[in-house]
């Protein structure tokens, strides 16, 4: 038998001319990637929108004015790369503190997993900077250009007058809101109050301070401006994994086909349930409304964002018409086909443990963490050396780490098995979030040596006394009594 697939030669023209003229009519030329057709979005008023204006004014303020707040003057929020310093809400915390980074991270995304499985895409829709920044764009794209009819118009027209000032103003407003976001993202690492003189009037020492607020600047100019629905769409990583996370008992945006169907136009007299139509009248606000251009009739889509523009838009027509409202509304799959949804599920409870667990870690971490750190250094030159005196001496260099944001003064202390004595300078003072390093000597009497190295340890206690000593342990070597 032959291993061989046989092929047949076809002639692509003989292959035409078989085909039925109305099946050639029927056939046409579709491009592998579509051309992007602009998506102008209706404003709609509503629970949901008022919702978002509330969760937009605290998140766009608590990013403008975080960095410009000081307590004793310290930014409130300040990453200082140079200095290898982060202050935090007055706390500072440095590289060595990096396991803190590592577990906010976690907490977040667990975070994310776990209120996805309840709530959909309830982050994208309300809290996403991309949603926040786009919506700003879009209000004073609205402000400039008129409504959704009035910027579709405003697009067809020739170029005008009254064209170029509208979209010139309109850019405008983005670039500003461009360059505010860009300046205060790197005020974050460079101290803000300095920074905005300091812009203006050339006087920025680094270059990358420009670098990076052009880069921002610019940015967000093209994510909120231009590319909107195509950041979420084909950029962000969390459309394409959220159905990982989703289950039939996840809340997210839905339409109701067995109340809707069919759909149809009608005047509001019409009894619709004597005709056998459903609640839906196809009157195409829940596409208008949306900023990613989908048709939520048509189900869960992964563009859909959660922002609840439709339901606020059929709500509200719901409402003239003189229907019950909730034809689009939050549900989930399981509701939709009647059945009771559940809250407590395998997914959720696994996400749940893992988050509170993560919290619990980051909450011990955070309250057992000490603002000072000593580390001992042994001067490895040499194993021992003979003080003046004939006792045994071992030098060491203790390296404090002052992470408050108050100058202190600190007493070194000495212990062991023996009777260690520390030759030289015990008290050092370590000014505001900085690292001080102090050499002593430790010895200790020769005839009471009977190994060749015991441990000892060293105790940091503060003059103040606003925190607990700390201790680190280290090694004694000397020579075995004869």
């Amino acid at each position: 038998m032959s291993d061989r697939i046989p092929v047949t030669q076809i002639d692509p023209k003989a292959a035409g001319a078989s085909l039925h003229a109305d099946s050639r009519r029927d056939l046409e030329t579709t491009d592998l990637y579509e051309k992007r057709k602009k998506i102008y979005v209706k404003k709609v008023l509503g629970f949901f929108q008022r919702i978002r204006t509330f969760t937009l004014y605290f998140f766009l303020g608590a990013y403008f004015l975080t960095c410009w707040v000081s307590i004793d003057g310290q930014q409130l929020v300040h990453f200082d790369l140079p200095e290898r310093q982060f202050h935090i809400f007055g706390a500072t915390f440095w590289p060595q503190d990096f396991t803190l980074l590592a577990a906010m991270l976690i907490i977040a995304a667990f975070g994310l997993f776990f209120v996805t499985t309840l709530f959909g895409r309830v982050w994208c829709g309300y809290t996403c900077p991309q949603t926040v920044w786009t919506f700003i764009f879009m209000w004073l794209e609205e402000k400039f250009q008129g409504s959704r009819n009035a910027r579709m118009k405003l697009d067809q027209q020739a170029w005008s007058k009254e064209k170029v000032v509208k979209k010139g103003l309109t850019h405008a407003s983005w670039l500003l809101v461009a360059l505010a976001t860009g300046m205060t993202f790197v005020g974050y690492f460079y101290p803000i109050r300095d920074l905005v003189p300091d812009f203006f009037t050339f006087s920025v020492v680094s270059g990358w301070a420009y670098f990076w607020i052009a880069f921002f600047t610019i940015a967000t100019y093209l994510n909120a401006g231009w590319l909107r629905e195509q950041v979420c769409i084909y950029m962000c990583p969390y459309a394409r994994f959220q159905s990982v996370m989703f289950d039939q008992d996840t809340l997210t945006v839905a339409y109701d086909p067995e109340r809707g169907e069919p759909r149809s136009g009608r005047k509001k007299s019409v009894d619709h349930k004597a005709v056998g139509l459903g609640d839906c009248i196809d009157c195409g606000m829940c596409v208008q409304v949306c900023p990613t251009g989908i048709d939520i009739r048509d189900g869960l889509q992964y563009e859909c964002i959660g922002c609840a523009k439709c339901i606020d838009a059929c709500d509200n027509i719901m409402d003239r018409m003189g229907y019950d409202p909730g034809l689009i509304r939050y549900a989930t799959e399981r509701e939709l086909n009647g059945k009771p949804s559940r809250l407590l599920r395998a997914r959720t409870i696994g996400y749940g443990v893992a988050l509170t667990a993560m919290i619990a870690f980051f909450a011990y971490f955070i309250l057992n963490r000490s603002d000072l750190v000593l580390d001992v250094l042994r001067d490895r030159g040499a194993l021992y050396n003979t003080a003046p005196s004939g006792f045994i001496e071992n030098s060491y260099l203790l390296q404090i780490s002052n992470k408050t944001d108050v100058e202190r003064t600190f007493q070194v202390e000495v212990t062991g098995a023996l009777d260690f004595q520390i030759s030289g300078k015990t008290t050092i003072t370590v000014a505001p979030a900085a690292v001080a390093s102090l050499p002593v000597a430790v010895e200790v009497d020769p005839e009471t040596i009977q190994q060749s190295n015991y441990e000892l340890e060293f105790t940091l206690v503060p003059d103040d006394m606003t925190s607990q000593a700390v201790h680190t342990q280290s090694t004694f070597l000397g020579p075995i009594a004869r």
